[in-house]
C-alpha cells in the first residue's frame, strides 16, 4: 500500500490546496489526476457525504482515498446552509454568490446572534485494500461569528465572512499556517492524521 499515493477526493481547488499543505512530504494527488470531474454528494449530512465520496473514490480508482465534507452552519439560520454550503445559492462552487445571500439572509441579525461554525467531516476507505468496505471517520469543527461585509483575499467560500472565536480577523485575512491551526479542516486532519499514518504504516 505505501508504494499507492493517498487519493484527495475532492475537486475543490481550495480544499485541494489546503489539505496537500496540511499533510507535508506525503504523497497526494487529486481527483483531476486521476480523471474524475466530481462524485456524487446526495446523503444529508457531512459524514454521508463524505462517506459516499470516499468510498465511491476507493472503488473506481483502487487508492487509498481521504474525501471531506464541510460546510457553514449558522445559529441564526437554524443551522443552514450546512450541507449545501458549497450551492447555497443554487449553483455549485458560486463563492460571490452564497456569501452575498448570506448576508441577505443575515442582513437584519444583531452582531451577538450571528454565530456559527464550521464543521468538517474527513472519510478514509481503502476497497481494494486491508479496509474493504470499511470506512474511518474523524471530524472537526471551528467556532466563530458572521462578518456583515466580506474581509480579506485568501481563503475561499465563506472564509472571508467568518471570525473564529478569539480572532478580530477573518479567515480570508489570517495566514495560511495560522488558519490550518484554527480551521475546522485543520481539526479534522489532525484527528485523521494518526489514524491514516497508522493504516499506512501497516499496510
Amino acid at each position: 500500500m505505501s508504494a499507492r499515493p493517498l487519493l484527495l477526493a475532492t475537486a475543490n481547488p481550495g480544499k485541494l490546496r489546503e489539505l496537500r499543505a496540511m499533510l507535508g512530504d506525503m504523497a497526494v494527488i487529486g481527483l483531476a489526476d486521476v480523471g474524475i470531474d466530481d462524485l456524487p454528494e446526495t446523503a444529508d449530512t457531512f459524514l454521508g457525504n463524505a462517506t459516499q465520496k470516499a468510498v465511491e473514490a476507493a472503488r473506481l480508482t483502487g487508492l487509498v482515498c481521504l474525501a471531506d465534507d464541510s460546510g457553514l452552519c449558522v445559529d441564526a439560520l437554524d443551522g443552514a446552509p450546512g450541507v449545501f454550503s458549497a450551492r447555497f445559492a443554487g449553483r455549485h462552487g458560486d463563492d460571490a454568490a452564497n456569501r452575498a445571500l448570506l448576508l441577505e439572509r443575515l442582513r437584519d441579525v444583531a452582531d451577538d446572534l450571528r454565530t456559527a461554525r464550521f464543521r468538517c467531516v474527513l472519510a478514509l476507505a481503502d476497497a481494494a485494500g486491508a479496509l474493504e468496505s470499511r470506512v474511518l471517520h474523524a471530524e472537526g469543527e471551528c467556532h466563530g461569528s458572521i462578518t456583515r461585509a466580506p474581509r480579506g483575499d485568501g481563503g475561499f467560500g465563506y472564509d472571508a465572512l467568518f471570525v473564529p472565536i478569539g480572532e478580530t480577523r477573518t479567515m480570508a485575512e489570517l495566514p495560511s499556517s495560522w488558519k490550518h491551526q484554527l480551521s475546522h479542516r485543520g481539526a479534522a486532519l489532525r484527528a485523521m492524521l494518526p489514524i491514516l499514518l497508522t493504516y499506512i504504516g501497516s499496510h
